[in-house]
């Protein structure tokens, strides 16, 4: 599904140049599940951002679905972007000037589906939102707002869905309960999953995990 071959990533700094990522290699085949686990400032989110072509390497490749992100210019990316990824953050993402249901229905209008509007009710109906599809995030919990994440996430039946920290905003009781129906959604649509996040526990729910270490992998 997604591969990173040799993956290095430098920035510059005031004291020349730094080294987020360094040579990192792995595979993540079709229907995994994936954790990527590591201290703050490992590199996992850098990481993770080059997987999905939000940013490039400096140095090696990323083959999504056959495609190697770095022949592609930014509009392409962002077309294989849409078809193929669901994205959840930490920090939710969710638009505030738009209610659940039009954030649910932004990423399948961008798709050109022409059922957005009753695809969005389902899954905001699956996550247990039916009676909230009106409200804006400012009036959603914070668990509220990452079911509302999810259901766009999943909305659009993506092949990988990359999670970054899911529960990072979340009590210890809401991040569970989003955990379990992230791992039963993903269960039911056969969706490959790559997991950032630096809980040893929810890491082990993946079928392998993947160690960051001062941007090497163990």
């Amino acid at each position: 599904m997604i591969e990173a071959v040799l993956l290095g990533k430098e920035v510059a700094s005031g004291a020349g140049r730094l080294t987020i990522l360094h040579q990192i290699s792995f595979r993540v085949m079709a229907g995994e599940a994936v954790a990527i686990v590591g201290a703050s400032g490992s590199g996992k989110s850098t990481l993770l951002g080059l997987l999905a072509g939000l940013d490039l390497p400096s140095d090696g490749k990323v083959v999504l679905a056959g495609q190697d992100l770095a022949t592609l210019d930014e509009d392409e990316r962002a077309a294989l972007r849409g078809r193929l990824l669901g994205f959840v953050f930490q920090s939710f993402q969710l638009l505030p000037a738009l209610t659940a249901l039009e954030n649910v229905m932004l990423p399948l209008e961008l798709a050109g589906s022409i059922d957005a509007k009753i695809i969005a009710q389902e899954m905001l109906n699956r996550v247990g939102l039916a009676e909230r599809i009106a409200h804006y995030p400012k009036h959603l919990s914070g668990g509220e707002q990452q079911r509302v994440a999810l259901a766009r996430a999943f909305a659009v039946s993506p092949q990988l869905l990359l999670a970054d920290e899911p529960t990072g905003n979340l009590d210890a009781a809401t991040g569970s309960q989003i955990i379990e129906l992230m791992f039963a959604m993903n269960a039911e649509r056969g969706t490959t999953l790559l997991l950032v996040t630096h809980d040893e526990t929810l890491a082990r729910r993946c079928n392998r995990v993947l160690r960051l270490v001062g941007g090497r992998l163990e």
